[in-house]
């Protein structure tokens, strides 16, 4: 059965290869562009920016308005930044948030009451293996992916007499254009330059070595197509699906020394 599904996010990575697949599998796709630009054959392009909630309203009254209905929300727009904390300037933490989290929150608010008087719905939120486990010098990216992991279990029991789904998507690294998109902030020749740019490269090989966007985003489209899906997917290597347990099960401080010697501080 054909869904019309709203997925934010759709230039490059997993937003691009996604709406592709779902349109090639049948479904009524919608996709977001902070501007004009290309997109896959069959999708349908809206401009949105996550910033900007008037442009959000105007995407989710498009798809209702000419679809009459919106079976599926996929959450995957989102920046990326790093460096140290305490050298950030403050701005940068806040266009992360206002990104990540309060243009996803502004995206449920229209979205949720279209799907609550059909009777139900999905909405699936990207977040990352980040959020689960706060990254070195990707605190303000960690911390927008914490809000998402929280955000979606109060959401999930709000919604539940709804019979609207609520999935988290808790992706490891993949070969996607977000290294070339992140934004770094450092001092030169501050106290963190030579730690950061050492982490860094250590975040780069892991990125650049990830797996193809394609990977998840054939685990979208079954997720999307199944009738009961689960509440969270980490698609991930071996080796980082066992850090998500190890974090479960270790001492804080034994977990904190396998990331600390992975990122190569001290």
């Amino acid at each position: 059965m054909e869904k019309v599904i709203l997925i934010t996010g759709i230039s490059s990575g997993f937003g691009e290869q996604t709406s592709r697949l779902l349109a090639e599998r049948g479904h009524i796709v919608y996709g977001t562009l902070r501007k004009d630009g290309p997109a896959p054959p069959g999708v349908k392009t809206l401009i949105m920016d996550l910033t900007h909630p008037e442009s959000i309203r105007a995407a989710v009254e498009t798809v209702v308005q000419k679809e009459g209905r919106l079976d599926v929300l996929i959450n995957n727009a989102g920046m990326h930044s790093g460096g140290p904390i305490e050298e950030a300037p403050p701005e940068l933490f806040a266009r992360q948030i206002n990104t990540n989290v309060n243009g996803m929150v502004l995206l449920l608010q229209q979205a949720l009451p279209h799907m609550r008087e059909r009777g139900g719905g999905t909405i699936i939120n990207i977040s990352s293996i980040g959020g689960l486990m706060g990254l070195p010098f990707q605190g303000f990216y960690s911390a927008s992916k914490f809000a998402i992991e929280g955000l979606s279990e109060a959401l999930r029991m709000e919604l539940k007499p709804f019979h609207i789904n609520v999935i988290v998507i808790n992706p490891g690294d993949f070969a996607t254009r977000n290294t070339a998109n992140r934004t770094n902030i450092t001092v030169k020749n501050g106290p963190y330059e030579a730690q950061f740019q050492k982490s860094l490269a250590q975040i780069e090989k892991d990125e650049t070595g990830g797996q193809d966007p394609v990977v998840l985003a054939r685990k979208l489209c079954r997720i999307v197509e199944s009738k009961r899906p689960c509440k969270r997917y980490v698609i991930a290597s071996f080796e980082q699906k066992l850090a998500v347990a190890l974090k479960r099960i270790l001492p804080e401080g034994w977990f904190m020394g396998i990331l600390t010697s992975h990122y190569k501080i001290g």
